[in-house]
């Protein structure tokens, strides 16, 4: 089992957060919330979405740019903080 981590980005937009992931921003990876936990929990929600529909797919997951995509060859758990 690998594990993915994609970079998102949450940023202020307006009177509301604006959050998307640039890796799987093609596919779908925007969305927002009143507030920036809730900004982040969607766009959470959505990368979970599209990675389950890309596997379903039997596709490949993106592993590029690099900077936007890291893959551990071992199972890990990621905090946001």
């Amino acid at each position: 089992m690998e594990t993915y981590s994609f970079r998102v980005v949450v940023e202020p937009d307006e009177n509301r957060w604006h959050a998307y992931c640039p890796a799987l921003k093609d596919r779908g990876a925007v969305t927002w919330g009143n507030t920036k936990a809730e900004a982040l929990k969607n766009i959470e929600e959505v990368v979970q979405m599209i990675v389950e529909e890309i596997l379903e797919d039997q596709k490949t997951l993106p592993t590029w740019p690099r900077d936007e995509v890291t893959v551990f060859p071992e199972p890990r758990v990621a905090v946001a903080v």
